[in-house]
């Protein structure tokens, strides 16, 4: 993605339903939209209270989590550059069993609200955790409440193992590596889960390791034209 392509969106809006989520998925990517001016605002539906991980070593007890985790969110937002943090308060790990019309709602009153012109969110049925899922099918569901005319961009974040084979190469690719301080940050400042084996783990990542895991984000637009909401 060229500086032409990223100055295309001053308005973006990011649905997440974790902390960390933004940090691993889309850190570099907002952050260089954030140097070229675009307003973020990180709509995190939970605080990932649920989350098992609670540092290495544990640092944290199943009562303190969602307070670490608070500071956590809000210190990866500062090194991204993210302005507008909005904490939602749904349940972790239980974003496919809530309200939906109120989950639907709090989105589409913040589409109205913002007027962006991207959104970035999780492809639903391709992000692996029910959480992601059913966040990214909300986000879909809410915009095409939207008059056709208003309705934004949806970047999708997908990681599922048969993501490709099933919606394709991604659509856009962003080269991250301006920024890889920045997004290292991010995610180093998600300090009771990055250490997990599944995430970063222990080990001490060299400059071309950071390079070759974190160096590329991408994203697939959602064919919001190509389905049709029920009602």
């Amino acid at each position: 993605m060229n500086r032409t392509q990223l100055t295309e969106h001053p308005r973006i809006l990011v649905v997440f339903p974790h902390p960390d989520d933004e940090a691993f998925a889309a850190a570099g990517t907002l952050a260089k939209y954030i140097e070229l001016g675009a307003e973020v605002t990180y709509a995190c539906l939970t605080l990932g209270e649920m989350g098992r991980n609670m540092g290495i070593p544990p640092f944290a007890s199943r009562a303190t989590l969602p307070e670490f985790r608070k500071e956590e969110l809000l210190a990866s937002c500062n090194a991204i550059g993210i302005q507008d943090l909005r904490m939602l308060g749904f349940h972790d790990k239980m974003i496919e069993f809530e309200d939906q019309a109120l989950l639907d709602h709090t989105l589409l009153s913040l589409l109205q609200e913002l007027a962006p012109s991207l959104v970035i969110t999780f492809y639903p049925g391709y992000s692996v955790h029910p959480d992601h899922d059913a966040t990214g099918a909300a986000v879909i569901r809410s915009v095409l409440r939207l008059p056709a005319e208003e309705r934004p961009v949806v970047h999708c974040v997908a990681f599922s193992s048969n993501h490709e084979q099933m919606i394709g190469l991604p659509d856009v690719h962003v080269d991250v590596t301006a920024v890889l301080e920045k997004k290292m940050a991010s995610i180093r400042a998600h300090r009771s889960q990055y250490l997990a084996a599944e995430l970063v783990g222990s080990q001490e990542l060299t400059a071309q390791d950071i390079q070759l895991r974190y160096g590329q984000e991408a994203f697939w637009t959602y064919p919001l034209k190509d389905i049709t909401l029920e009602t």
